[in-house]
């Protein structure tokens, strides 16, 4: 009778994302892109044989529960890793156990958790195992493993990539956990939402959030649940976001390519996801200033000053109220014409240089602040451009000797490069003119 009541005991205690776990395939909520009729994930366990994975995905999308349940559809006993606190010396005591288990006729299924955490040496001690046969490997990341897993052991594994739960996912959890352990809850439609809303496409993350409310709830002696009791019960804490991964430089991209894009709004609405997740704020006032010179340049140089002044509020006044300057500078670039000519030119320029020679700098353009040096002709025939007319050299040359005209710097019809070409235009007429012979 006391074994009974201490299971009973740990299943009542359990945490609501443990007691919830599916056990079968058809129990998993989203993935429906790997685990619908036909999707590779389902036909892989169709096959009947199973084979190394790593799953790459963000937090609480299943990668754990999928990885049990894989075990469990081909019978084979599960031993799970976690990178953060394994070594060498685990992988070798896991290895042991699978040759004893092997030994009474069953296949191992090793499991490893945030994979990437495992440094070189670590990743190639599992190497001679997966290829052995002696494990199925499967891996489980929230980081690219293109950058994060070694070739070798990535070669070997097929990479699943899982997705964050939609709103209505999330939804059809919290119904299955209203049936199977909150039946007594209520939800407010508002307080679901902001509930689906915080946990950001995280399953764990939301049946956390659910628990917390069955908890403040008992202690409240409440039944339903609305949006007041969910802000002040809660700890409702800034969505998911990766400082330092795959998620973090994908809304830098994102934010980069709406202003790119002349979209005011995508960019506001990406800095201000990125602001409310942690990021930086000086980090993104430093990629403010870059979208300035790179992708609007000299079509409207005001871009430059706005990007570099909203930089200085931040600095001046700090998070919240810097955080608007940052804001009215993402605007303006939005909509500002855009360049990349100058970005262009510089690259090309630098591209050139690179793997040119060393060229000299032609005598004329040489400063010569000695006698000697006026001696060898250094600045000799140099003309002074302000006593030119038009303040112009016409058929002067600045490059070495031998080099062509690149014609690097190519001015956009947009915002006040379309008057740089046409001033342009007219010196190139100019050094046209002075280049025939007269009459």
């Amino acid at each position: 009778m006391a074994d009974l009541f201490a299971q009973d005991t740990a299943a009542r205690h359990s945490p609501l994302a443990e007691s919830l776990r599916p056990q079968t395939l058809d129990e998993v909520i989203g993935q429906s892109h790997l685990l619908g009729e036909g999707k590779p994930l389902r036909l892989a366990f169709q096959s009947g044989k199973p084979h190394s994975m790593i799953f790459w995905g963000p937090p609480g999308v299943g990668k754990t529960t999928l990885a049990r349940l894989t075990a469990t559809a081909f019978d084979c006993a599960f031993i799970a890793l976690s990178a953060v606190f394994s070594g060498v010396k685990d992988i070798r005591a896991a290895m042991e156990q699978a040759e004893h288990n092997l030994a009474l006729g069953k296949h191992t299924l090793l499991f490893v958790d945030e994979i990437h955490r495992f440094n070189k040496s670590q990743q190639d001690a599992l190497l001679p195992y997966a290829e052995s046969g002696l494990v199925t490997f499967i891996g489980a990341t929230t980081e690219n493993p293109s950058f994060e897993v070694n070739s070798a052991l990535l070669s070997r594994a097929q990479v699943y990539v899982l997705k964050s739960l939609t709103d209505s996912e999330l939804q059809d959890l919290l119904k299955r956990a209203q049936d199977k352990a909150l039946a007594h809850l209520t939800f407010e439609e508002r307080a679901r939402d902001t509930l689906i809303g915080y946990a950001d496409g995280d399953a764990r993350r939301f049946l956390n959030l659910l628990e917390q409310c069955q908890t403040a709830a008992g202690a409240a002696g409440v039944t339903h649940i609305d949006t007041d009791f969910v802000q002040n019960a809660l700890t409702l804490n800034s969505r998911r976001f990766d400082k330092g991964g795959d998620n973090f430089y994908d809304q830098i991209s994102a934010l980069h390519k709406s202003v790119r894009g002349s979209h005011p709004d995508a960019a506001l609405y990406w800095l201000t996801r990125m602001l409310d997740g942690g990021a930086d704020p000086r980090y993104l006032a430093r990629r403010i200033v870059r979208m300035a010179w790179e992708d609007i340049g000299l079509a409207d140089p005001r871009a430059m000053q706005i990007a570099n002044d909203a930089a200085l509020t931040f600095e001046r006044l700090g998070s919240p109220e810097g955080e608007l300057a940052l804001g009215q500078a993402v605007i303006y670039l939005a909509v500002a014409a855009k360049s990349n000519a100058g970005y262009n030119a510089y690259n090309q320029a630098k591209a050139f240089v690179k793997q040119d020679k060393s060229r000299e700098v032609p005598v004329h353009l040489r400063n010569a602040p000695t006698k000697l040096m006026k001696e060898l002709g250094y600045g000799h025939a140099y003309r002074y451009a302000h006593d030119e007319p038009h303040a112009y050299a016409a058929g002067e040359t600045y490059l070495p000797e031998g080099l062509q005209e690149p014609r690097w710097y190519q001015p956009v019809s947009r915002g006040l490069e379309t008057k740089i070409a046409e001033k342009l235009a007219f010196l190139r007429q100019l050094d046209d003119e002075a280049d025939k012979p007269s009459l």
